[in-house]
């Protein structure tokens, strides 16, 4: 293998791994917004459950209260009738009672109903408020993960930096220029082996002229098709 093949592959190895390390950083800022967004999210089912489970309560007290006010409304209108000596007003008084006796029943029947939706809207706020403690719980170490790796890809990079900055001191300028130019594209299938006359990295058929001059090592061979450093095995 050539020498300089051989330098540039080590060279390879090592953008690599940089570039495998910057995009965990680049997705470092996507993980953590979506951390947030689940935050968010659990947030405001946990905000709502509570505001339904309010509502409801605050409904309850109504009916309640109005039932009693029906109540005591049908007492009073029980003892006129029974102190009225009139016929026709207690016949009026008695209808009252049963208007308002009706009332009672629909309210009651209305309670009933709220009584039994408390039930299910309390069973839906205690999970919403046990997923928001969880999320939360998890938010905290999930962060914490995403923090300690930005650190370490950080100082790993740029070690693997100061590896590269030695490491391409015997290419020379123009062949890593050039390779700069394929890796740009091409990342870590910018050098490959030749397989009988298939490129490793596009995997098409190289010209005759091009095989030869990679098997006989003389000189720099790349690519018809997709520029990619060639070496044989």
């Amino acid at each position: 293998m050539l020498k300089s093949i051989t330098e540039l592959l080590v060279v390879q190895d090592r953008d690599s791994k940089i570039q495998a390390l910057q995009q965990e950083l680049d997705k470092i800022p996507r993980d953590a917004a979506a951390i947030k967004q689940r935050l968010v999210d659990a947030s405001e089912k946990f905000t709502k459950a509570k505001a339904e489970m309010q509502e409801n309560e605050v409904t309850i007290k109504t009916i309640d209260l109005d039932n009693r006010v029906r109540k005591d409304t049908i007492q009073k209108l029980t003892a006129q009738q029974f102190e009225t000596s009139k016929p026709e007003e207690y016949t009026a008084l008695g209808a009252e009672v049963i208007r308002y006796q009706d009332m009672v029943d629909e309210l009651e029947t209305k309670e009933l109903e709220c009584m039994e939706k408390s039930d299910r809207l309390k069973a839906v706020f205690t999970e919403a408020e046990t997923r928001l403690i969880q999320t939360k719980e998890a938010m905290a170490v999930e962060i914490k993960a995403l923090t300690e790796r930005k650190a370490t890809n950080s100082v790993r990079i740029e070690e693997l930096k100061t590896e590269r900055a030695e490491l391409i001191k015997p290419v020379s300028k123009s062949l890593l220029a050039m390779y700069d130019r394929v890796f740009a594209k091409k990342g870590a299938t910018s050098i490959v082996p030749l397989n009988g006359n298939q490129c490793g990295s596009c995997h098409m058929k190289v010209i005759a002229d091009t095989v030869s001059r990679t098997i006989n090592e003389k000189e720099v061979s790349q690519c018809d098709n997709c520029a990619a450093f060639l070496y044989s095995v």
